[in-house]
């Protein structure tokens, strides 16, 4: 059910299960696991993940499940987790497309890529108070940062789902497109960020991961900006931005 391509240094990943929503078991974590094992290793300079169908994810495949024997330890933080963690360490841009239900480990799909495009009609949210559950996948801190904690309660007591207009607005994610527009916009923008300068790139997504992450202030993140800066001057594309400003052309960046 998930679909790696590969085309002019883009990997696309799709969540190709669209009769469940593309909800996802432990087999297909897994799966989604290796495709970005796999799109690492082919040295692609960006990725895009998007689902097939009327939703991005609805979350959890739980169909099969017998919540008086579930292992949700053993999915959340033995598989969700750590697949969340590598698409954030991926080695090149990520861009996520957002539609219909992104919902739980959807959600989580979400917070993990560097910039997310929203389709008007995404529903994002938490409404497994129906269930006798909570939200995870890193909801909660995706949540109380961009909402505060009044907003953030009021969705989980309630489990109103909020427009991908609402979320973008409210600055979870990056912009909004109507829905016959999203796929393209977001494939456009990650085949120009391939032909950019992935090292510089991927310099500025550590400095925003330590101001979300560790709290720095302003002179601690000029430090580590003047440090980033400097390793960058050793670059090929450094020198070559440089030599296409002073000789008036398009720079050709090869991301090293």
């Amino acid at each position: 059910m998930i679909d790696l391509t590969i085309a002019d240094d883009v990997a696309e990943i799709t969540l190709n299960a669209p009769q469940k929503l593309n909800a996802l078991d432990a087999a297909a974590v897994d799966e989604l696991s290796d495709a970005y094992a796999r799109a690492a290793e082919s040295g692609v300079r960006a990725l895009v993940l998007r689902g097939e169908g009327r939703a991005f994810c609805a979350g959890r495949d739980i169909s099969g499940v017998d919540p008086r024997e579930d292992d949700v330890l053993g999915y959340l933080e033995g598989r969700i987790q750590p697949l969340m963690e590598r698409m954030a360490a991926f080695p090149a841009p990520t861009f996520a497309v957002a539609h219909g239900a992104c919902l739980g480990v959807g959600l989580g799909l979400l917070i993990a890529s560097d910039v997310v495009y929203v389709a008007e009609s995404a529903k994002i949210g938490s409404p497994f108070a129906n269930l006798g559950a909570t939200l995870d996948s890193g909801g909660h801190a995706l949540f109380v940062e961009r909402l505060g904690a009044h907003r953030t309660l009021d969705l989980i007591y309630t489990g109103r789902l909020m427009s991908g207009a609402e979320a973008v607005t409210a600055g979870l994610f990056s912009r909004v497109c109507a829905d016959d527009d999203v796929l393209d916009t977001t494939r456009e923008t990650a085949t120009r960020a391939a032909g950019g300068a992935t090292r510089a790139f991927l310099a500025s997504r550590a400095l925003v991961r330590d101001l979300r992450d560790r709290r720095i202030g302003l002179w601690e993140s000029m430090a580590d900006e003047n440090r980033a800066q400097a390793a960058l001057c050793d670059t090929d594309d450094y020198r070559e931005g440089f030599a296409a400003f002073q000789e008036k052309r398009k720079p050709v960046f090869h991301g090293r």
